[in-house]
């Protein structure tokens, strides 16, 4: 399945999780809780609103989002990385 241009909270924490599922062997999981904590932290811009205001973001910046609190994000669920 193909990720939409722009996503939703709750679509872009789908897209993260599985990103991060695939790193951790199903271990690490990512809410739209921490999609809004990457945002306000400054990890994550959204790109646009959809038509009842909420933030939208792109694969791009999801993306750079899920990597840039991946070392932290293994370490909490026991997995060290490289």
């Amino acid at each position: 399945m193909d990720a939409p241009a722009r996503m939703t909270t709750t679509q872009a924490a789908e897209q993260a999780t599985r990103w991060r599922r695939h790193l951790s062997g199903g271990a690490a999981a990512v809410t739209p809780a921490t999609i809004r904590q990457w945002r306000t932290r400054g990890h994550l811009k959204p790109t646009g609103l959809d038509e009842r205001g909420r933030p939208l973001y792109d694969l791009p910046g999801l993306a750079c989002a899920e990597k840039a609190t991946r070392p932290r994000a293994l370490r909490l669920v026991g997995i060290g990385t490289r």
